[in-house]
């Protein structure tokens, strides 16, 4: 049975990925994104995760099309950095909006669906600064932090309906945002990292399509690093 498989924000970066490794996998692929050009063989509807009518109208244009969702992946996420001091109540309201609420509302009409097939996969894209902290993410990394408590509410709440819940913690990853960096940042992170390199969007791709697959049927509630050891104890 192919299953349709929704990724938020698959116009770029890690989403992107993510979407062109489940088209691989031979799944339908749609997603809710806010713009710019998709994947071969993945349907879009325009939406923004901030607003609930939009999402649950979202889902019922690509439901319509591809029969319920099965697996959601919640990718779309965005950055206001600063310093705690400076931070304004805006940045950090704004990011939590996206990253943590833009989820929760996702998942919540996702799960709607999951529950009356009775299967699901839901993947969560956290990221490493969610369990280590990190200077100037404040906002980013207790939006990040809050989708691990997410996924296990998740999985006490619905696990049996054949609903599984996890989240993947990404580390460095080489996108258009890390290549703006300076060449020395790049290399003070690299020293901090055991594998010594930034890994690849496919490194996270490859982890979403083994979370939602049939052999981690029994794999629910779990933080899944892909950040090359950074993370390690955390």
């Amino acid at each position: 049975m192919t299953r349709h498989v929704v990724v938020t924000g698959a116009n770029r970066g890690i989403g992107r990925a993510l979407a062109e490794a489940f088209v691989a996998n031979g799944d339908t692929v749609s997603t809710i994104y806010r713009g710019g050009d998709l994947p071969a063989g993945v349907t879009g509807a325009i939406a923004d995760v901030t607003d609930t009518d939009a999402v649950n109208a979202a889902f019922d244009e690509l439901e319509a099309k591809h029969g319920r969702v099965r697996v959601l992946v919640a990718n779309a996420g965005i950055t206001r950095d600063g310093l705690l001091m400076r931070m304004s109540d805006e940045d950090f309201q704004s990011v939590l909006d996206v990253n943590l609420t833009g989820t929760f509302r996702c998942v919540r009409r996702a799960v709607n669906s999951m529950m009356r097939e009775r299967f699901g996969r839901i993947v969560l894209i956290g990221s490493v600064v969610g369990l280590m902290g990190n200077p100037g993410q404040v906002n980013y990394s207790s939006s990040k932090a809050a989708l691990v408590g997410m996924a296990r509410s998740i999985t006490r709440e619905v696990g049996a309906r054949g609903i599984t819940a996890n989240v993947i913690a990404p580390g460095f990853i080489t996108t258009d945002m890390t290549d703006e960096l300076p060449e020395d940042a790049k290399k003070q992170y690299e020293a901090t990292i055991p594998a010594k390199r930034f890994g690849v969007t496919e490194d996270v791709a490859a982890a979403a399509v083994f979370l939602a697959s049939d052999a981690a049927g029994y794999v629910s509630g779990a933080v899944l690093p892909v950040d090359g050891g950074l993370g390690m104890g955390h």
